[in-house]
């Protein structure tokens, strides 16, 4: 009933300009914004209003969303199709209390775990754990989903904290990855993570064997030199990595989920563990403000709630997700996966179909790089693509300051045009300025109108370190959570991944020229010949 409520309001405001709502209101900016600590989340710039907001929010009991939230961090298993509990947030639980699983206590594990990882990355690091060449100058971390693009992202977030060896990232399984990768590096000085819950992950572990032939081919020892996140100590026993440097979690943590246990061990060795715990505490504080607060004052809750006007009211299809620091190249990647994910979901916890769109596609890239790329869409196409930009009020080099005076007034200039646009009249009177005249003059004018009213929200903070990284993956994955809910799906599983997996393994002898493709269809049999035929 909320949900035509609010299309009904959207069909009353309809054409409304966001613009005109600055002008009723001299406060807006700060009456649609929400806060915690130093992070500011402005949603002003969309059509929001009191009374859309009021109905959003409305959504929020309706769906049972403080119980839902009460669940998970409970340790209930709110996973209901995998009959799993969701506690990634156990991860972060550093001055949190008990936190059961069927009657258990998991912190002392978590907590265990979390030391173990301190001393080993530590060790790395001043060389008390080394190569059979020496210290460790790289790191390669093999793995791919979430045991890939939660490190890599914040890997490359972190690099002004980084003081240990260089990190390398492999995931794809076409074999230039792992080649082009290992190449500059001395097999004798690398530690290679292997990052697979089953240790049987079929692009992770061929990238694994790969490595390790790679290794002991050129002098290293396996034994010294691999380390494995996974639960399956017989495979990593088998593989031929010391127990000592095997790091599990439990299935209550999905792979997306996944960057605050072991499977950051990679960022930990990166930057240390002091600066792992900063990012692990950013994430707590986070969880805290999400419980605590009320919901037109709840950072994660009004985040989706602007996402769920967007998609499911107004039915945008997309959203772009603009970091205006270079060193968030990989966080829309990693939204990518967390959202799309998360609630691509087409059928509701009940089995029943969906009755309205599930999330959206998720995209985009660093400003001001985007500017260059995509933003002509964004300002002129036919579609209209919410934005979310992302900026820190200062940069990590103080000398380059200009540079991020620069960068901070192309973010919020962004935001400012795709809201106000250029009128026709105003295209008219700069081609006049132009001296064109007539007819020239009014085809001209045209190119040059932006519509305006585009949405966008803006999350800003004070820099980019670990803290405050920890606080907006954290922010993000309430944000997806809140939305599931709203939805009525699970998002937490993942079935979608699982069919090309399948598919995949039964194609492999097909493609591999042992087996006859008989009885694929006429596609895919045409396709195995021309591999075949050209394959030398």
């Amino acid at each position: 009933m909320q949900l035509e409520t609010l299309k009904a309001l959207a069909a009353e405001r309809k054409g409304q300009p966001i613009l005109g709502l600055f002008s009723k209101d001299a406060n807006r900016a700060q009456g649609y914004s929400a806060s915690t600590g130093d992070l500011l989340f402005d949603y002003s710039k969309t059509s929001i209003d009191a009374d859309i907001r009021d109905a959003l929010i409305g959504l929020c009991d309706t769906a049972g969303l403080a119980e839902r939230r009460d669940a998970m961090f409970s340790g209930a298993k709110i996973n209901e199709t995998e009959g799993r509990a969701v506690l990634h947030t156990a991860l972060r639980n550093l001055d949190g209390g008990p936190v059961e699983v069927d009657g258990l206590d998991v912190m002392p594990d978590v907590l265990e775990t979390l030391h173990r990882m301190r001393v080993f990355a530590e060790e790395v690091r001043g060389g008390a754990i080394s190569g059979t060449g020496g210290s460790f100058t790289d790191v390669v971390n093999i793995g791919i989903g979430g045991s890939d693009l939660g490190p890599v992202m914040a890997t490359h977030a972190l690099a002004p904290y980084h003081d240990g060896p260089n990190l390398h990232y492999v995931s794809n399984v076409d074999g230039a990855h792992i080649a082009d990768t290992l190449r500059p590096l001395d097999p004798t000085r690398t530690l290679v993570i292997v990052a697979s819950k089953t240790f049987t992950t079929i692009e992770t572990m061929t990238n694994a064997r790969t490595a390790r032939a790679w290794l002991t081919d050129g002098g290293g020892d396996c034994g010294k030199q691999f380390a494995a996140v996974s639960c399956a100590v017989d495979k990593t026993d088998a593989f031929g990595i010391a127990q000592d440097h095997v790091f599990g979690f439990a299935d209550w943590v999905g792979g997306r989920y996944s960057v605050w246990g072991p499977v950051g061990l990679p960022v930990m060795i990166a930057v240390g563990s002091n600066a792992f715990d900063a990012f692990l505490r950013g994430g707590q504080a986070m969880d805290v403000h999400f419980r605590a607060a009320d919901w037109i004052e709840n950072m994660p809750v009004m985040l989706a709630l602007v996402g769920v006007w967007h998609r499911q009211v107004l039915g945008y299809t997309s959203r772009a997700v603009l970091p205006y620091d270079q060193r968030l190249l990989r966080l829309p990647a990693y939204f990518q996966q967390l959202e799309m994910e998360s609630n691509g979901k087409s059928v509701a916890m009940n089995g029943s179909a969906l009755t309205m769109p599930s999330g959206p596609v998720v995209w985009g890239e660093p400003g001001t790089n985007g500017q260059h790329a995509f933003y002509q869409l964004i300002h002129q196409g036919t579609d209209v693509i919410p934005c979310e930009f992302m900026v820190a009020a200062e940069g990590h080099e103080p000398e380059l300051t200009h540079h991020h005076r620069l960068l901070l007034a192309n973010c919020l200039a962004q935001s400012e045009a795709l809201m106000r646009g250029r009128s026709l009249d105003e295209a008219r009177q700069r081609m006049a300025e132009q001296g064109l005249a007539s007819e020239e003059l009014e085809r001209q004018a045209r190119h040059r109108v932006f519509l305006g009213n585009r949405p966008s929200s803006t999350l800003i903070y004070p820099k980019l370190t670990p803290y405050v990284l920890g606080q907006i993956i954290a922010m993000y994955e309430h944000r997806v959570f809140v939305e599931g809910v709203l939805l009525g799906i699970n998002s937490f599983d993942q079935w979608g991944v699982e069919l090309g997996k399948e598919l995949a393994t039964s194609l492999g002898p097909i493609v591999d020229g042992e087996v006859s493709a008989d009885g694929k269809d006429g596609s895919t049999a045409s396709l195995v010949a021309y591999a075949l035929k050209h394959r030398d």
